[in-house]
Formats: C-alpha cells, structure tokens, sequence
C-alpha cells in the first residue's frame, strides 16, 4: 500500500490542495476565496481557521477519511534564511510563521495548517523548499552598498523540484550537475545550481535580474532616484512600478504572454521590441550565471509557465545554447512538488531537517 499524503498550497486568493498516493494524484481542488473575505481577517494567520475548515470540508466532499493519511505537507513561507529540503513542521517553525517577522504572505498558512491537521492525526507535519531557501556563496551577497546586502528569495520549490527531474532523466544525480536555471512565470528568477546548491540567484521577488510579465527586474538607479525624489510619487507607487506594474505589464498593458505573442502576430512592433527586450535580458541573466561557475555547466533548464510559449523559449534559446544545451521543463506543479519532497522523507530516501 501506498503513503497517503495531504498537500496544502495557500495562495493569495486560493487555497489548492491535493491527495497523493505516492506519486499519484487521487484528486485535486481549488478553493476560490473572494477579496472580500480575504479582506475581513487583520493578518495572514488570522485566516488560519477560515481556511483549515475548508480543505477540511473539501477532504470529507471527496470521501476520504482524515484518518488514513501518512503525512501533511504544507507550502513553506516567509522563514529564515534555511538550505534547501524538506523540515518537520515544530512548535519553533509555527511561532515564527504566526509572528510573520520576514513578511505576510499566504504560504506562511501552509505550515500553520499542514500542522494543525497533522497534530490531531498524530502523524508528522512538513514543508518542502520554502521562498526562504538561502544556500547562496558569501561573494554572490555582496551588492556595491555596505548597507545593503543581496537577498535570496525565489522560486525555490520548483527550482528544486525541475533540477532532481532533470538529473532522474539523465540518470545522474542532482549533486553531481551544474546548472543554470531559469524559472519564467509572473515573476523571473535565474539561479545557479552548483552540485546540489543554489550559490547564486537574482531576487525575483522585487529586486534585481531580468524584467518579468509584471516585474521590472533590475533598472538605472539614477533615473529611479529621480522618480523617488519628484514628489510625485508614494512608496507604494515605486513598489507597484517595480512589482506588479513593471516589466511587460509597464510597457503593454499586459501580463499576459499569449496576447503579446499574438500582438506581434498581428504586427504590432511595440510589442515585439518589449517582449524580445525580455527575452534578450533573460539571456543576458544566464549568460552571467555560467561565468559564476567558469563555464563549466552541465546544461542550462527553462522551465515554469512560460517556457509552454515556444516564441520565447526560442528567443533565449538561440541566444544562450553555444554555451550549454538548453532544455525545457515547461510548467511547475508544486502540489506534486510537495508531495515528492514528503514522500522521500516517508521512504526514507533522505532525512527530514528540523527548523
């Protein structure tokens, strides 16, 4: 018989759980949550129990008894800095996620949640490569300002999850590549995966690298001194310029890329310049990541919901495959992302870390 394992992955305005036999999905469910009621809590963790209840109900509508899992595992949150992996969710890891003293954000609710279902099952709570995964080199810290340090923050779980695919497929082990990969979705993060280790990445949060569908990416710092200082603009104007109203969204209106690629189907220049603008810095971005390890990588990897656009792919593509062959892993499937990660711990193929 197979480990049942529960995954829980809380989004802004969503909560997606699923129910793994193994490797195998027995169902998946979205939960819709309004803006309005998402409005009505004060914090993040004060959603805890409006959205326990429902994947609770969900779990009971799909007919399967509590009592059968092996394992919850929960989407990772705003943490301290930790190496990648997969952590037992413990009493230290719940009071750092209800005091959010890195940030709000919904997956900090994955591991309030995955715990408190587990702790009435008796049975053992995880979380798998949270935002907070930090493994980068001393030097890669180093920003040009003494104040200011370079921060890790990406897409980890999929990063990790895409890097052990790939070296199951080349029949290798993650430990013993190198690779360059770049996540491509909302937001954009290229990271250098040195035998194991992420030892470099740009912020895909809302600091540096390449522009994204809604982020700006990197941008001169002396016209941005100038936007802070002009009076004409809030903090929370500049965030949204550069999260959220940036990048391609800035330039065409858009996140969307399907509409953009169809833009330039149908001739519009605007849109083929910005978007092959994008393209051209994502390559620009891996291109400096392969100096990192002297030249000396495996392959480079695109993946996340963008790399599905073949225009895009093609564009980086030609730019970066004389220094590595390019493959694509279009997509990320973080529920299965999770599951895997808990379930290597429950056949013990690696060892739970404590937070």
């Amino acid at each position: 018989m197979g480990k049942y394992i529960l995954v829980i992955n809380p989004g802004s305005t969503s909560t997606k759980i699923a129910l793994f036999e193994d490797e195998a999905t027995l169902f998946e469910v979205k939960i819709s949550h309004s803006t309005e009621e998402i409005q009505a809590f004060p914090s993040v963790a004060s959603q805890y129990e409006f959205r326990k209840d429902l994947i609770v109900k969900a779990i009971n509508e799909n007919n399967f008894p509590l009592e059968k899992l092996d394992a919850v595992c929960g989407r990772g949150g705003m943490l301290r800095s930790l190496e990648s992996g997969t952590y037992v969710v413990n009493d230290e890891m719940i009071r750092d996620l209800n005091e959010a003293k890195r940030g709000e954000h919904a997956s900090n609710l994955g591991g309030l949640i995955a715990y408190n279902i587990a702790k009435d099952l008796g049975i053992p709570a995880y979380i798998v490569d949270p935002v907070a995964v930090d493994e980068m080199a001393d030097i890669a810290r180093i920003s040009g300002m003494a104040n200011i340090e370079r921060q890790c923050i990406f897409h980890a779980l999929n990063h990790k999850a895409i890097a052990r695919q790939v070296a199951k497929d080349l029949g290798k082990k993650y430990e013993e590549l190198n690779l360059v990969i770049a996540h491509l979705g909302g937001g954009i993060s290229v990271a250098v995966h040195n035998k194991g280790r992420v030892i470099d990445v740009n912020n895909a949060l809302d600091g540096d690298g390449p522009m994204s569908p809604e982020r700006s990416g990197t941008v001169p710092l002396g016209p941005l001194y100038k936007l802070c200082f002009s009076g004409n603009y809030t903090l929370r104007d500049i965030k949204s310029m550069n999260y959220g109203k940036g990048g391609l969204v800035s330039y065409l209106g858009t996140n969307n890329a399907v509409e953009v690629v169809e833009r330039i189907k149908n001739g519009d220049e605007k849109a083929k310049l910005v978007y092959n603008a994008m393209a051209y810095q994502i390559a620009k971005e891996i291109g400096a990541c392969t100096t990192i390890l002297c030249g000396k990588i495996d392959y480079i990897v695109l993946t996340g919901g963008l790399a599905h656009e073949s225009y895009i792919v093609s564009k980086i593509t030609e730019r970066t495959e004389f220094l590595a062959k390019v493959l694509v892993y279009p997509g990320e499937n973080e529920l299965l992302s999770l599951a895997l990660g808990a379930l290597r711990v429950l056949n013990k193929e690696e060892d739970a870390k404590i937070y």
